[in-house]
């Protein structure tokens, strides 16, 4: 550092001595100076001549020529040129130097430069001015370089590879990096004793890291990762360059890289990798890939290729694999345009594949225990991401190519697989029947077939195979999918092709798809263990099938139902279908199958409701049987409809909100037979002691009141005197028992707004209500009055008053002759009592009593108050 700093130092030195001898032998063209050089003294004199001055014009002529500067040619730390050319200095006067060329090429002054313009910034600012390609070809050349949001990229494939390849065991990283010290402190006379103690210092660190390395669980494995990822941002961007490196040259930096940036594969017992020095520095130059652009304008292109044949070089054959994983990987970051790298990339894979089944390797998976089949399944991160890059908007042509290339190669199934995943669905499709007959010839003992019918199954589930080959397809592919023993494995496999079978078939082959998982897996309860691809199978059902009657009558979709034993799972799977059934189900159904499946899934739903259910899930299910009770109608079958209601009253006992629907719907049930024979007299009779029976089963007291008056309403609607009657007095009982405080989403409130407003809406009731011939006069009015007085209202309130003046406005509208609104059919008051005198005095002597209250309670208050309680009051009126 020192000698490199002191050879900076001559070279400044040599360009200022050029820049004083240069100076000294021009004239200044902005003042029009005579200069005498006296050139041993190194003295100069200045005779000074004012004459009238141009600026722009002499601006203008100062400025240098704008040179387009090439791609290739240009570099931030290269010398900069001035190019000064002939033609600007021809307005000069007075020159004493005779210069006969058209251009010279001379080093600046540091100073000066930054006014005529050739600074660094300047000069990016002027090689902006020159002309540009049209817009179109840049915009067409910016698309091809850059990446859509159609490619998957790596980082949401390494979470899910991160949870397929787990380990229980403790890893551990090895660091064999000899330490430093001794050549550190060696002296050195280029070397500062700063320097030194810096070494010495990332040394103690390297060391320190080494310890932190050991016995590490999967996932401190990966944090310890993420970490040195972290350290190595931080320490180049807080310009510790000597600490970033010491990290890059590291085996562990190696490892960051092949496994965090390349495949997420955590290093087990099964599978050890021995990365040297040389490989991470092959990985670093691969990650600095993006920086040659600053280089050449083909640097790119060549150290892709460059670093494509290096790669040959590697081997192992799994380390090779990963390595062209994250070369192809940088390659769609820098360059995705260049497809030929990433085509060597995978047909170099090719070439070397057959080392799988090579002498050493084979040795080494005997040494460590590993089977074939799992060792196979360590390559298919690294093939599938080689090949997705490879496919990326590649033509059809090129699928026709790679399956050549495969059938070459003996149809090998982990590459067949990778093909199948990575190129579109729709080729795929269109070559199912011939994807199938490789698939047969593939050698089952390296690479399971249902694994390969899986991945074909993916492709058909989103794309359309030809009609006439789908049912041969289903054939085929389920006659090696029903001889899958594990049921792990099958269950994963006919998951997939259930939706295949769901899009283009009927219930009868869905059916039978689904008699042949229960076979597989009702023995020894596997399905415990299936949860989430049964439930997957339900959804993909549920996604097609909309009818309900078609689907409730497959013989084995309820059965299927059964498999789910464990609670949660089963009330999730019932949820999703009474999703369905809300939102599919155009018209009210009175379908026997129908609603027998639905009340047992809703039955299940309500019986998964207990002490420690939250509120949030009760309004949730409540929503859900509440819509699966409006789909239910028997039409003109009154009592039909009500024995349904009955019956679920029964059943979802547990929820309110259920509940109060089934009261809403008998009351409406109700209103619906308004012109009455004797038989729907009875069938209202029968509603009105359904209300009456369920109500007091409710713990809100305000539900109970609101409700009590609603069927009091109706009731009252279709000329049941005795009904309505009973449930106004059942409300005007209640009243004693309304706290003064009650809960409204976790917070309590006070009562009495809510009490007022159910007392206004009473009193308005009360206008219509025809007086008992057994109770006296206004008896329900004096009743209401009475447990208004009774009740314990909160300190300093005028709610008493405030009922009392709301009940002023009805005793005056009984007193007319005819009232404001009846109901059609029944007698009000105005009728029974004809305007009978005694009837008017009762009103008066009522009316009297309650102004009297009035009255007293205005006394006992101050001027301010009584004016905001008259005003209040008013506003009551008013309202």
């Amino acid at each position: 550092v020192t000698g490199i700093c002191a050879k900076v130092l001559l070279t400044w030195r040599h360009i200022l001595g050029l820049y004083r001898e240069i100076y000294c032998q021009q004239d200044d063209v902005f003042h029009g100076k005579s200069m005498v050089i006296r050139s041993r003294q190194r003295h100069v004199s200045f005779c000074v001549h004012s004459r009238t001055r141009k600026y722009e014009s002499e601006l203008h002529m100062c400025r240098l020529e704008v040179l387009a500067v090439e791609f290739s040619e240009y570099h931030p730390l290269k010398a900069i040129t001035v190019t000064d050319s002939k033609s600007r200095r021809g307005g000069r006067k007075g020159s004493t130097s005779s210069s006969s060329s058209s251009s010279s090429s001379v080093a600046p002054d540091p100073l000066s430069s930054m006014l005529y313009g050739t600074d660094p910034l300047s000069l990016f600012a002027a090689v902006s001015e020159t002309p540009t390609l049209p817009h179109s070809i840049s915009l067409g050349r910016k698309r091809e370089e850059e990446v859509g949001s159609d490619f998957e990229p790596w980082s949401s494939k390494r979470g899910e590879i991160l949870s397929r390849f787990t380990t229980t065991e403790k890893l551990s990283i090895n660091l064999f990096m000899g330490s430093d010290k001794s050549k550190a402190s060696s002296p050195s006379s280029a070397v500062s004793e700063k320097v030194r103690t810096r070494l010495e210092e990332l040394d103690d660190l390297e060391e320190g890291s080494q310890r932190e390395l050991l016995n590490l669980s999967q996932q401190d494995y990966v944090n310890r990762i993420e970490e040195l990822n972290q350290s190595l941002k931080e320490a180049w961007g807080s310009d510790q360059k000597v600490k970033a490196l010491k990290i890059i040259v590291q085996p562990k930096s190696s490892l960051l890289t092949l496994i965090m940036h390349i495949s997420g594969l955590v290093v087990n017992s099964s599978s050890k990798f021995c990365v040297s020095v040389l490989q991470a520095l092959r990985y670093v130059e691969a990650a600095l890939l993006k920086c040659n652009r600053f280089l050449t304008k083909s640097g790119i292109q060549e150290m892709l290729q460059r670093l494509t044949a290096m790669i040959r070089g590697i081997g192992d054959p799994l380390v090779a694999v990963y390595a062209r994983a994250y070369l192809c990987r940088v390659g769609m970051e820098v360059a995705p345009h260049l497809k030929d790298s990433l085509n060597k990339n995978f047909f170099d894979l090719l070439a070397s594949f057959r080392q799988v089944h090579g002498e050493s390797v084979q040795n080494q998976l005997v040494l460590q225990r590993v089977e074939i089949p799992i060792y196979l399944t360590l390559y298919s991160p690294a093939i599938h991401w080689i090949l997705q890059c490879v496919a990326y908007r590649a033509p059809e042509v090129l699928l026709t190519e790679m399956m050549d290339r495969c059938k070459k190669l003996g149809n090998n199934a982990l590459l067949l697989n990778s093909v199948m995943w990575a190129f579109r669905a729709e080729f795929v499709a269109t070559r199912a029947t011939d994807f199938i007959g490789m698939i047969k010839d593939c050698d089952e003992a390296g690479f399971p077939k249902h694994l390969l019918f899986a991945s074909l199954g993916r492709s058909l589930s989103v794309a359309d195979p030809p009609e006439s080959e789908r049912l041969s397809i289903l054939n085929e592919a389920w006659k090696v999918i029903t001889k899958v023993r594990s049921p792990r494995d099958y269950i994963n496999c006919a998951e997939i092709w259930v939706e295949f079978t769901c899009r283009h078939f009927t219930k009868r082959e869905v059916n039978t798809v689904l008699a042949d998982i229960i076979k597989h897996i009702t023995p020894d309860r596997a399905f415990e263990d299936a949860y989430p691809q049964l439930q997957s199978v339900i959804k993909k059902i549920l996604t097609y099938f909309h009818d309900f009657s078609v689907l409730f009558s497959m013989e084995k979709f309820l059965p299927f139902l059964d498999m789910f034993q464990k609670d949660s799972v089963r009330v999730e799977v019932c949820k999703s279908i009474m999703e369905v059934f809300i939102k599919h189900q155009q018209e009210p159904t009175r379908d026997p199958v129908i609603l027998n499946a639905l009340l047992h899934v809703c039955k299940t739903m309500h019986d998964s409701v207990n002490a420690l259910t939250l509120d949030d899930e009760k309004r949730a299910l409540s929503l859900l049987i509440n819509g699966f009770i409006c789909m239910v109608s028997f039409g003109r079958d009154f009592e039909q409809q009500l024995s349904f209601c009955v019956e679920a009253r029964a059943t979802f006992c547990n929820l309110e909100p259920v509940i109060i629907h089934l009261i809403h719907t008998v009351n409406q049930l109700a209103m619906e037979t308004r012109h009455h024979s004797r038989k729907t007299a009875a069938f209202v009779r029968a509603c009105a002691a359904y209300g009456f029976i369920t109500i007091p089963s409710l713990t809100s007291i305000f539900s109970r009141l609101n409700l009590y008056l609603l069927s009091g309403q109706v009731a009252l609607a279709n000329q049941c005197l005795s009904q309505a009657d009973a449930f106004l007095k059942a409300a005007v009982s209640l009243l004693p028992e309304v706290p003064r405080t009650i809960s409204i989403e976790g917070k309590q409130r006070s009562s009495e707004p809510f009490l007022l407003d159910f007392i206004n809406n009473f009193l308005s009731t009360l206008l219509v209500v025809p007086d008992h011939p057994e109770q006296g006069v206004l008896y329900l009015v004096r009743g209401l009055l009475n447990m208004v007085q009774d009740y314990t209202w909160e300190d300093n309130s005028d709610a008493k008053i405030r009922v009392y003046i709301s009940a002023l406005p009805l005793l005056g509208a009984m007193s007319q002759e005819s009232y404001l609104y009846t109901i059609p059919k029944v007698d009000s008051n105005e009728t029974l009592y004809g305007g009978d005198p005694k009837f008017i005095a009762e009103i008066n002597k009522l009316c009297e009593t309650l102004i009297g209250q009035v009255l007293d309670h205005l006394k006992g208050l101050g001027r301010d108050e009584v004016r905001y309680c008259v005003s209040k009051s008013i506003y009551t009126l008013q309202t």
